[in-house]
């Protein structure tokens, strides 16, 4: 082997070690990548709602569902609020909670719950609430400019006490919708300006069939009790309706023999 030989051996594979040290960091950095928050376009009405089934095994869906419960109030993950809770045990083990986020604490309260855990499903959905929108402003427009002719009709020395009553009696009610409309306007920005979240603690579907015929079994005397008395139930019905039957064919068949 001569000497430019053994030294084009020696850079190649050189090169080829840099090339497979390059492909596992790129490799590892990709794992590092966050999902990123959905956030609404500049000047978007649109209200998120998140739905994840995390599955997790029966015994740590407790543990989860109070640690989850807890960032939420302690507002680890940025201004946030429960909205529901629910937990059932026994044969059928799973929990459920609903909160309202900031946008950017989505992605770190979910990963936070499935920690350790795998994530069944996820939906994602968005609803659209500019025609909403459009329509509050509209329609808290009309009525403030009502109120406020209303209130200079009502500075006015001229009217008598029956116009008096009367328009304080409509500018109750005008005032009582216009608040309602801005009720409604805060609840709408809400939804906007925050994202539901629901997350879903299931057990792995082994344990959660096996769960199933645990209860079949625990129920059977109780279904066969049920069945055996719509039975005597439907017995017990139909033997008038036979009765009956049995007398109207009788009737018919002595007429057929007279006619005949």
């Amino acid at each position: 082997m001569t000497r430019k030989q053994g030294t084009w051996r020696v850079g190649a594979i050189v090169a080829l070690v840099l090339l497979v040290a390059a492909g596992c960091a790129r490799h590892e950095g990709g794992g590092a990548v966050a999902a990123d928050s959905v956030r609404n376009p500049a000047g978007g009405q649109l209200a998120y709602e998140h739905d994840v089934e995390i599955v997790q095994e029966a015994s740590a869906i407790p543990d989860r569902l109070k640690a989850s419960q807890q960032a939420c109030g302690t507002g680890k993950f940025g201004a946030c609020s429960v909205l529901a809770v629910s937990q059932q045990g026994g044969d059928y083990p799973r929990a459920s909670l609903t909160v309202r986020i900031v946008p950017d604490g989505v992605e770190p309260f979910i990963a936070q719950a499935a920690k350790g855990a795998d994530i069944g499903s996820r939906n994602t959905r968005a609803e659209d609430l500019a025609q909403a929108v459009g329509d509050n402003s509209l329609l808290q427009d009309r009525l403030t400019r009502e109120r406020d002719r209303l209130l200079e009709f009502q500075q006015r020395r001229d009217l008598a006490v029956a116009d008096m009553i009367a328009l304080s009696q409509q500018l109750a009610q005008v005032e009582a919708q216009l608040q309602a409309a801005q009720q409604e306007g805060a609840q709408h920005r809400h939804r906007i300006d925050t994202q539901r979240v629901t997350l879903q603690f299931v057990p792995p579907g082994g344990q959660s069939g096996r769960g199933e015929i645990r209860q079949a079994l625990r129920d059977f005397t109780a279904t066969l009790s049920t069945g055996t008395a719509w039975t005597i139930r439907a017995v017990a019905f139909l033997i008038p309706v036979g009765l009956v039957l049995w007398v109207v064919i009788a009737l018919v068949r002595r007429w057929r023999r007279r006619k005949a």
